[in-house]
């Protein structure tokens, strides 16, 4: 279903992108239109997979995850198994948070979170073991997170 995006529109995802939690009163106040029209157009926005969902962003403490890394993966081929074999591991591996396809050096680049350097081990052991599909990983810790999702951490 393809959707038209006007001002409006644009504005309403930039507010909602900043904050999800607005009302539909709040978000038309904001926008400069009525609250049941900026319901229709949140309702349209979300129907058009626009709006993919509403979420809070934790503290990783809160989470549990304090340990953040970041994993370069180098596929043997790109045979379907192989590619296959990968997306069906990051997909039922909670610790592997984002998944990116690149282009360049590495094949992807995966975000993971996780509990402490031993899980992240385990992970990274778990991911290697993909035997036909990985050939190659290189992992680097996170060290501060300045910026994430937008948002700019203070100190």
């Amino acid at each position: 279903m393809k959707h038209a995006i006007d001002e409006h529109d644009r504005k309403m995802l930039d507010l909602l992108r900043d904050n999800g939690r607005l009302t539909n009163q709040e978000l038309a106040d904001l926008v400069g239109l009525s609250a049941s029209q900026c319901s229709r157009r949140r309702i349209a926005l979300e129907q058009a997979g626009l709006i993919l969902g509403y979420h809070a962003h934790l503290a990783p403490v809160a989470e549990g995850t304090p340990v953040m890394g970041m994993v370069e993966v180098r596929l043997h081929s790109h045979s379907p198994e192989a590619v296959e074999a990968l997306h069906q591991f990051v997909g039922r591996e909670t610790a592997i948070r984002d998944v990116f396809k690149l282009t360049g050096d590495y094949d992807y680049l995966l975000k993971i979170a996780v509990l402490d350097l031993a899980e992240m081990s385990r992970l990274i052991s778990d991911l290697a073991s993909l035997r036909g599909s990985v050939s190659h990983l290189r992992t680097a810790v996170v060290l501060e997170r300045h910026k994430e999702n937008g948002i700019v951490f203070t100190n």
